[in-house]
């Protein structure tokens, strides 16, 4: 996924203690420096900062990170000779997206166990029913008409 020009990640959402995969081929990858430094931290106030250097490959500079549980992705990136790409001075900042939570239902919930068993056996029950209806169409109009033949055994043929 590309969140912004030359800038792209192995997954579609950012969330968090996800392993992911930046790769940068803006202007430093371009310039062909020799080597990058991704500078991030998460948060408003920039929290847990770390400073790794990035991996050259042919697809651009590449690191894999697992992303915290915070609000915001920050980052920067500087190369060999100190000059920093920080998007204009305005830094990298994206969004930490956190999975909806309000389906988890607690063990304390009259839901959790006890409904699904219920719902399992009715199941069961209901299809047992249907088969039986089934099987009394199929077969009660071939006995009152008649035309109902019990199937012979293979080896009571072999033996006539």
């Amino acid at each position: 996924m590309e969140l912004v020009k030359n800038i792209f990640f192995n997954t579609d959402k950012l969330t968090p203690n996800n392993k992911i995969k930046i790769s940068y081929t803006g202007k430093f990858f371009q310039d062909n420096s020799t080597k990058v430094f991704i500078r991030y931290g998460f948060g408003e106030n920039w929290e847990n900062i770390v400073e790794a250097e990035m991996t050259k490959s042919e697809l651009g500079f590449q690191l894999e990170l697992v992303l915290e549980d915070n609000t915001t992705f920050n980052f920067c990136f500087k190369n060999e000779k100190d000059e920093w790409d920080n998007n204009g001075g305005e830094n990298y900042i994206f969004t930490i997206e956190h999975p909806d939570t309000a389906i988890i239902l607690s063990a304390s919930d009259e839901f959790a166990l006890i409904k699904p068993r219920r719902l399992r056996k009715s199941y069961i029950y209901s299809k047992k029913i249907r088969l039986a209806i089934y099987k009394m169409l199929i077969i009660l109009p071939k006995l009152i008409s008649g035309n109902y033949k019990k199937k012979k055994n293979i080896l009571d043929d072999l033996n006539n």
